[in-house]
């Protein structure tokens, strides 16, 4: 094991430990460390992705099974059109982008280009979802009764499950969002059964990738079990620390990555 693949598993480590302390954004490391660390085409590292944040977010979404934590026709409803919109983007819209999109001078956008810049505007989103407080939009834990908005839901799964598609992020914080202010979910149920959500459309779309991609059955194998590690180190030491500060923190980090994907692929 080389110096590269170290930093690659400690990264993998990191994604997880950040999952398990503040119950998402870790997934929004994946690609980035795949593709900059370990050097994996910017396709390929969005199917990897799917199926390290889907394995992760089964051990999460478990947990919050044993505390009842998981609103399972909430997820059904949300779920359904997410995981068919993530399935066919993976197995049909992707292979079909093209190598060379169009060219503004002397700069081609290639498809992996066009990914990874896709990816740091979905990065640059979450983290000001992370950074801005939600208070008055998303405390609405005394909500007892769940009022579906179906088309609503409908449509917000569809969305994040394309975007989810395209870029291998698991969407939690379009996810959360919906979840409270459309299902009207209590927020610690809605982190639950967002996590659910996840698992389940992350891998229904990494299965649409078996047909297009070669799988490293190895390395994948041994980057998701430090995923892993980390989620599990990560649900203990949340009860130390506040997960709120974290979050903030964590979103400037990320506010600076997607930057740096801008620099990296635009301008360097």
């Amino acid at each position: 094991m080389n110096t590269i693949e170290i930093l690659g598993y400690i990264g993998a480590l990191l994604v997880g430990l950040i999952l398990g302390l503040i119950g998402g954004g870790g997934s929004i490391l994946t690609v980035p460390i795949l593709v900059y660390i370990l050097g994996i085409n910017p396709i390929i590292a969005t199917g990897y992705s799917l199926f390290v944040v889907g394995i992760t977010s089964v051990i999460g979404a478990f947990q919050n099974f044993r505390k009842g934590l998981i609103d399972f026709k909430t997820a059904i409803i949300f779920a359904t059109p997410a995981l068919i919109a993530v399935y066919l983007t993976r197995l049909y819209l992707v292979p079909k982008i093209p190598e060379v999109l169009f060219s503004i001078n002397n700069f081609e956008v290639t498809n992996n280009v066009f990914i990874m810049i896709l990816f740091a505007i979905i990065m640059l989103l979450a983290s000001l979802s992370m950074i801005i407080s939600k208070k008055k939009t998303l405390d609405i834990d005394k909500t007892e009764h769940v009022n579906y908005n179906y088309p609503l839901i409908a449509l917000e799964g569809i969305v994040v499950g394309i975007l989810t598609g395209l870029v291998g992020a698991g969407g939690g914080f379009l996810i959360i969002p919906a979840l409270v202010l459309l299902a009207k979910l209590p927020m610690k149920r809605a982190v639950g059964t967002s996590l659910l959500i996840i698992a389940v459309k992350s891998l229904i779309g990494f299965l649409g990738d078996l047909q297009n991609i070669t799988v490293d059955w190895s390395f994948l194998i041994t980057f998701t079990a430090f995923s892993i590690v980390g989620i599990i180190i990560g649900v203990y030491a949340s009860k130390l620390v506040s997960d709120k500060r974290l979050k903030k923190w964590f979103g400037y980090f990320t506010f600076v990555m997607a930057f740096y994907i801008f620099y990296k692929e635009i301008l360097s």
